[in-house]
């Protein structure tokens, strides 16, 4: 298995782009204790950190049930946990993936993004790179989601036998759609182990210059021979789309809808993409969209509330479209300008528990987090650090909070609170709570000794 061959494709295709609720009573707290501080993924907090969210916690607080039980999971990528990685770090990853990650979903593709050509000519199946991430998912302890992206070239106009990288991005022709089905088919048949699929991968090579729109006809065509192969082989295997970019303009901009905030504007043409897929589907058990919080004109959001407020509203509209589940297949939340963004830096691991927070508030249903494994191609929060190198498979600032998510998001018993007064979060089930300093500064509390520290989360425990 040759470097190139694992090679993944650009993230994206036209279009390009970066990657509230009542007031409640105050959270009752008579000894609370932190546990872990992510921001220091190795190191207890001082005494003066434990004071400080104590009393943070006891001030007023907007605190709003979960819309719905939500699962979390992640998907693997270019490289996660292979077997030519070092054996120390590699089997450390694996670990935290085991425990942090504990009976949450694990996403695959059918073809890139660490996965091989499946059947580079007609009838000719190489499952053996599928097989390696299957039994990681299945070794790891997780659920498994598979994407049925991307296709073989003989599928788009490539000769058989052949497989060119460059093109992993080009979509089936009309022609070749029931042989897709067919190799989709295939592969939810011979993985049992599979208990959700995404059809496609942000509509890759379905975008249609010469209208300035995406060609949902031909994605919907796609799908509805994708959904019918696999319900006939499958039927009680949930099958969602349609998978796409919900990107936001700056204000101004050609193409904006109706729906806005402080964040931008959503654009039209994704959401004409889901009207027509939801009139035209012949069948769907969820839907699935992706996003960021950065504008197609690469505008950052001003605080990490306010872009995550822009998941928010896409929710509330999709809810008003549908009452299919909302998986969000991909997030992207961006820091405001001067964050330090990258995949072991606590400032990421704040952005992405800020989506959590908008997700979970807005009822979403899932949420995936692309490439588990930290990576310099990627700049967002990542679960562990690079496997390919020695010393790697460590725990990032993201790893302690995510593993104290998984099973109570799931569960759907908790509680999402923002403070009135300071730019903090916080999720709170049971006895425990995860509370995240949002900004790059330290938030002085009242009575409080000492301040919480920059992008700072922190896992409590409490009793009364």
């Amino acid at each position: 298995m040759t470097a190139f061959s694992r090679r993944p494709p650009s993230r994206h295709l036209f279009p390009p782009r970066r990657r509230s609720g009542s007031l409640g009573l105050a959270l009752p707290v008579l000894a609370l204790l932190t546990v872990v501080l992510t921001a220091c993924a190795s190191t207890p907090p001082p005494a003066s950190v434990v004071t400080t969210v104590t009393a943070a916690l006891a001030g007023d607080w907007n605190w709003q049930k979960q819309g719905s039980p939500m699962a979390l999971g992640v998907t693997h990528t270019q490289s996660s946990l292979d077997p030519e990685e070092p054996a120390a770090a590699r089997q450390s990853g694996e670990q935290i993936l085991r425990t942090a990650d504990a009976g949450g979903w694990q996403n695959v593709h059918l073809m890139g993004f660490g996965t091989l050509n499946p059947e580079a000519s007609p009838g000719d199946y190489d499952w053996s790179s599928l097989d390696t991430r299957m039994k990681l998912v299945k070794d790891t302890g997780g659920k498994t989601v598979l994407t049925l992206c991307c296709s073989p070239d003989w599928m788009k106009g490539g000769a058989p036998g052949q497989t060119d990288w460059s093109q992993i991005e080009v979509a089936p022709t009309p022609d070749h759609y029931d042989d897709f089905a067919a190799l989709a088919a295939a592969a939810v048949k011979r993985y049992p182990q599979i208990q959700r699929v995404l059809v496609w991968n942000e509509l890759k090579g379905f975008y249609d210059d010469s209208r300035n729109r995406w060609d949902f006809e031909a994605y919907t065509a796609l799908y509805n021979k994708v959904y019918t192969a696999v319900k006939a082989v499958r039927p009680d295997l949930p099958v969602g789309g349609p998978y796409i970019v919900l990107d936001s303009l700056d204000p101004g901009q050609n193409d904006g809808s109706d729906i806005s905030g402080q964040w931008g504007v959503a654009d039209q043409r994704p959401l004409d993409v889901i009207t027509y897929w939801l009139q035209h589907k012949v069948g769907a058990d969820f839907l699935a969209v992706d996003g960021g919080t950065s504008t197609r004109q690469m505008t950052p959001p001003t605080s990490l509330r306010e872009g995550a407020q822009k998941f928010a509203d896409l929710d509330a509209w999709l809810k008003q479209q549908t009452d299919l589940p909302i998986w969000w297949a991909e997030f992207y939340p961006d820091l405001p300008g001067g964050g330090d963004s990258a995949p072991n830096s606590p400032a990421s691991a704040a952005a992405t528990l800020s989506a959590l927070a908008a997700f979970a508030r807005s009822g979403a249903a899932g949420a995936l987090l692309w490439g588990p494994q930290a990576s310099r191609d990627l700049g967002y929060a990542a679960l562990w650090t690079d496997s390919t190198k020695s010393g790697g498979g460590r725990a990032t600032p993201l790893t302690a909070a995510w593993q104290w998510l998984v099973p109570r998001l799931a569960r759907g018993d908790v509680e999402i609170g923002y403070s009135t007064t300071l730019p903090l979060v916080a999720f709170r089930e049971g006895g425990s709570a995860l509370v995240v300093n949002l900004t790059g500064d330290a938030v002085t509390v009242p009575k409080a000794a000492d301040p919480i520290p920059a992008w700072t989360s922190s896992i409590t425990s409490i009793s009364s």
